[in-house]
């Protein structure tokens, strides 16, 4: 029972990590979002499912270490959420801006001009994001790394192994949430987190520590491949590809309003801001996405919660 349980995380962990390595999801890509954010729920689910069968006595502290660690899932998903929404409503503001283009054909000044906001909104956005890590994450350790304790010093057999459940729980999700954050609100994927943090091994889950060393590997190389400016800051791709096709739009626009050839652009201004919108349109429905996969989530969380209060209370 607790080696079907290792053995699924690894099988999530190892099939987020074969869809980066042979190209079925770019890296940070809405997608691969999603992907990570089902398999935090999945991982959850999936304690749900064994804990039943673990003849837990009442009122011990497994409930509170229960609660304690979906409380941190819970808060860390928040700025999950708060981000994907902040995106997509990034995204239907930047789309109704490029509907300018359409609007006043001929005038390319005020085009100019309009397209402004968008670009604005996205300065915002990564600054109000930062803030927010900050001011929610003072301490980064609390949240996302990795317990370095030994086994010894966690006591996993304690509560008939529901401990070392909770541990391979906070693990798993741990570098998720890493991931999450970082596509959705700002960078949080430094070399230290990436590179350094190896999750203990656990005797009746040899294949997991492997799985997740594996992933992170692979994070780590991915990360190395962007450049500089585009690894601080909000990470998922569908953004930066939206952001980077507004600003090339913004740079074409001046080069016409300052020639004074508008007419003999017209439809090839047509045709980028067509292509702006599509990976808008791409930003807004991943955003959706992600922010479901929470909410799914989250009510899992409270119907978890509720089962195992149940559960401890009928002992």
């Amino acid at each position: 029972m607790m080696k079907r349980f290792y053995s699924s995380i690894g099988q999530g962990v190892e099939a987020l990590h074969r869809s980066l390595a042979v190209g079925e999801v770019g890296f940070m890509s809405a997608a691969f979002v999603q992907q990570a954010a089902a398999l935090v729920r999945s991982v959850h689910a999936q304690l749900l499912e064994v804990v039943g069968r673990l003849h837990l006595p009442a009122g011990e502290r497994w409930l509170d270490e229960y609660m304690d660690e979906t409380s941190r899932l819970w808060d860390a998903c928040l700025l999950v959420r708060a981000g994907a929404s902040a995106l997509h409503a990034y995204s239907a503001a930047a789309a109704h801006a490029i509907h300018h283009l359409y609007d006043h054909d001929d005038d390319y000044i005020h085009a100019a001009r309009a397209i402004n906001a968008p670009r604005r909104h996205a300065a915002g956005l990564l600054q109000d994001n930062r803030a927010l890590l900050h001011d929610n994450i003072l301490d980064p350790a609390s949240l996302l790394l990795l317990d370095h304790r030994s086994p010894r010093d966690l006591n996993l057999n304690a509560f008939n192994g529901f401990r070392a459940l909770l541990y391979a729980l906070r693990n798993a999700t741990s570098f998720l949430l890493a991931i999450l954050l970082s596509a959705t609100v700002s960078s949080c994927l430094p070399d230290h987190l990436i590179s350094t943090c190896t999750p203990l091994p656990l005797p009746t889950a040899p294949g997991y520590a492997s799985s997740m060393a594996r992933l992170r590997h692979r994070v780590a190389q991915e990360m190395r491949a962007l450049a500089a400016p585009a690894a601080d800051g909000i990470l998922m791709y569908e953004f930066r590809q939206a952001r980077a096709a507004i600003d090339s739009l913004k740079a074409d626009l001046d080069r016409v309003v300052a020639t004074g050839t508008g007419y003999a652009h017209r439809e090839d201004m047509a045709e980028r801001a067509h292509l702006v919108k599509g990976c808008l349109a791409m930003l807004s429905s991943g955003a959706e996405a992600v922010i479901a996969e929470l909410d799914d989530l989250f009510d899992d969380i409270v119907e978890g919660r509720k089962m195992l209060s149940d559960l401890c209370s009928h002992r």
